[in-house]
């Protein structure tokens, strides 16, 4: 059962008036926020276009209801499916924590192999930054500034870190920032002194970048698609810290250098997940080889990338829980809280977006969507616009490629934006409020 989040704010818009989108969007504003992101190493380390970014939030500010109803700031009575102005983020406030996960190798330089004579070896990474100022939940527990190191309880899909981690000041982002690597094999000093990596070989040495193979796992070969037909992706490196399909769980608490100040969410720890439903050509439920496709010739190759048959019955995938306040899909309301096992369509469009074009980050109060990228590349938002018991409100940002699709469940937020010189092409699909 997920709960609304009643202390956000519904602007009220006089009648005949219209945000202006084009100052303050908070589309640029998160965005601006993942640009300062910085990595422990020099970036030719990581595979930037699968970079994974998380910004948590405590309070969202929306555009209320046009004309008519602008007096309806309630959102379970803004039951007026065409008016998309009520949908419309205007501003929100992050908390002190940010994460980013993403899959990195230090086979990035040419003469790595003196150093390195091991096959190359792409490995999760995950990295946690905490604000480092005076209004940090932290400080404020503390009563002063922290010293130049925090300590972090942390626990990843359930491993605990087995004591508390020390977190080191960076002075170049003014946050505590620490970035954990898996299992890569390599003298990380001895790579980085031959590449004259400077920042990679200061993060080692402060520790900001440790590896820790026993809370970040897996391989990013270990979903390749040779060998694996008809295998049940799920099951396949199941605690992977960059599960194509899984969602990452990440249970955190901070505290002072003693330990006996804690910014802990009240004792009860924060809880985050990496969950963004991202589908296409290298995230599948399933793949294999059909021969003579339903009587035709040849051979033809498949990916399953949603599904309620076969082994996928009952899943739950491309279902939704029906809340009392929510339309279901013949547009109805009911007493008590209701299961719909499929994804109803009202709409499929075409759209084109320019340069420097942006959809907003808006909500469906009610139904489901799928952005499904054709051509081109964008950035793509998602989140949790009502509180889930499980986890803290978020924002997660993608990279979308030609042939993958983000699917938007019922109360989350959602936006896409094109930072690149080309045109993007996309397919959108759904049932709109």
């Amino acid at each position: 059962m997920s709960s609304l989040m009643m202390s956000d704010t519904v602007l009220r818009v006089t009648p005949g008036q219209t945000p202006d989108y084009n100052s303050r969007n908070p589309l640029t504003k998160l965005l601006g926020m993942v640009e300062t992101h910085r990595l422990a190493a020099e970036r030719h380390f990581y595979l930037t276009d699968e970079l994974q970014a998380l910004v948590p939030f405590s309070h969202l500010d929306f555009a209320g209801p046009q004309g008519a109803d602008a007096d309806i700031l309630d959102p379970t009575r803004q039951d007026n499916k065409t008016d998309f102005q009520k949908q419309n983020v205007r501003d929100f406030l992050v908390t002190d924590t940010y994460l980013l996960r993403g899959w990195v190798t230090p086979r990035a330089w040419k003469d790595v192999e003196a150093f390195d004579p091991m096959p190359e070896r792409i490995v999760p990474f995950l990295k946690l930054s905490y604000r480092a100022g005076p209004d940090s939940k932290l400080a404020e527990a503390l009563g002063r500034l922290p010293g130049q190191s925090i300590r972090l309880f942390l626990k990843v899909n359930g491993r605990e870190a087995g004591g508390l981690i020390t977190v080191p000041y960076n002075e170049a982002t003014d946050r505590y920032e620490i970035e954990l690597w898996g299992d890569h094999g390599s003298d990380l000093r001895a790579i980085f002194s031959s590449g004259g990596d400077e920042r990679g070989l200061a993060s080692l040495d402060r520790g900001e970048l440790i590896t820790r193979p026993d809370m970040i796992r897996g391989l990013r070969s270990d979903f390749d698609r040779e060998g694996k037909d008809d295998v049940d992706v799920r099951i396949v490196s199941s605690d992977c810290t960059m599960h194509p399909l899984l969602p990452t769980r990440i249970e955190v608490a901070w505290a002072d250098e003693t330990g006996q100040s804690w910014d802990s969410n009240e004792g009860a720890n924060y809880h985050y997940e990496f969950n963004m439903m991202l589908r296409g050509w290298d995230a599948y439920l399933k793949a294999g080889i059909s021969a003579n496709p339903h009587g035709g010739l040849g051979f033809l190759h498949y990916r399953n990338l949603l599904s309620n048959y076969f082994g996928f019955a009952g899943s739950g995938e491309l279902g939704r829980t029906v809340e009392p306040w929510q339309f279901d899909a013949m547009g109805g309301k009911a007493d008590g809280e209701r299961r719909e096992g499929f994804f109803a369509i009202d709409y499929a469009d075409l759209h084109i977006l320019k340069n420097n074009c942006g959809i907003g980050i808006h909500r469906h109060r009610d139904n489901q969507e799928i952005f499904f990228l054709l051509e081109g590349q964008a950035v793509m938002v998602t989140g949790d616009w009502y509180r889930f018991p499980d986890r803290e409100r978020c924002f997660e940002l993608r990279t979308l490629r030609p042939g993958h699709f983000a699917l938007l469940k019922p109360g989350g937020l959602h936006g896409m934006m094109n930072a690149t010189d080309s045109d993007i092409h996309l397919l959108m699909f759904g049932g709109y409020d």
